[in-house]
């Protein structure tokens, strides 16, 4: 047997292969160079972030460093996620709900428009059933807290990723009578002051009534009277329903 011949192993590697070779090589077979590299490049899942703290995204790259999930871009405002999606084109979107120039549920409404089939998560830090409902009418695979875990992280970003949507039965329960349709009808005339649509702008955006009242500067008995004024004419019980049917109507 020649020098040559010796140099090459029975199983068709070379030496160098069977150096760098992490999965076995077939007889015959030659293993072509980078091909771990195509395939982690292969399995990787193009990952958007929003959210306008600096410490909740530093935690998320930490978080998914050494997992399948490649962060291609990041943004701290509703306007730039929306953006950056339309830019980078990302497999998967984690959105913050409350965010300035923007927040997340107005975003998670642009980017659903322009991709329907684009996979959206909230996470957020409230646990705030109006959010919840609006993320779900609004097509969004799922809500979760920021509390969650590294392992229930992952397994939701794997779920979601191969198409399944995480809404949890608990979930679907606390926001299904807020996804009826109202005693007047989706499509009744409802007729309300410029102050009333005004205040359901702002419930439907989570807002608190000393929150609206602050915001719109008027007192919080006024607020609430005007939240039973829109509530009794859209013909729904609460303000989370109220929300659903605003973001329903196009009013946010």
């Amino acid at each position: 047997m020649g020098p040559s011949e010796a140099s090459i192993p029975r199983n068709g590697c070379t030496n160098d292969d069977l150096n760098d070779c992490r999965v076995p090589c077939l007889p015959g077979v030659r293993r072509a160079r980078g091909t771990e590299k195509l395939e982690e490049q292969a399995l990787s899942v193009k990952l958007v972030i929003a959210d306008d703290h600096e410490v909740v995204r530093a935690g998320l790259q930490t978080l998914l460093r050494q997992s399948e999930f490649e962060i291609v871009a990041e943004a701290t405002t509703g306007d730039q996620a929306v953006a950056v999606t339309q830019e980078h084109r990302p497999d998967l979107v984690i959105l913050d709900v409350r965010m300035p120039g923007g927040d997340g549920l107005q975003a998670l409404a642009q980017i659903r428009q322009q991709r329907p089939d684009l996979p959206v998560i909230m996470l957020s830090t409230f646990d705030n059933p109006t959010y919840v409902a609006r993320a779900l009418a609004l097509g969004a695979s799922g809500y979760l807290l920021k509390e969650i875990s590294r392992e229930a992280l992952l397994e939701s970003l794997r779920k979601v990723a191969g198409g399944e949507s995480i809404w949890s039965r608990e979930e679907l329960r606390r926001v299904t009578g807020a996804l009826a349709t109202p005693r007047n009808g989706e499509d009744g005339d409802v007729s309300l002051t410029r102050r009333e649509s005004e205040v359901l702008r702002q419930m439907a955006l989570g807002l608190t009534n000393k929150e609206i009242a602050q915001s719109l500067h008027i007192s919080y008995e006024t607020v609430k009277e005007h939240v039973q004024h829109i509530l009794r004419k859209v013909g729904v019980a609460d303000r989370t329903q109220a929300a659903v049917w605003a973001v329903r109507r196009g009013l946010v």
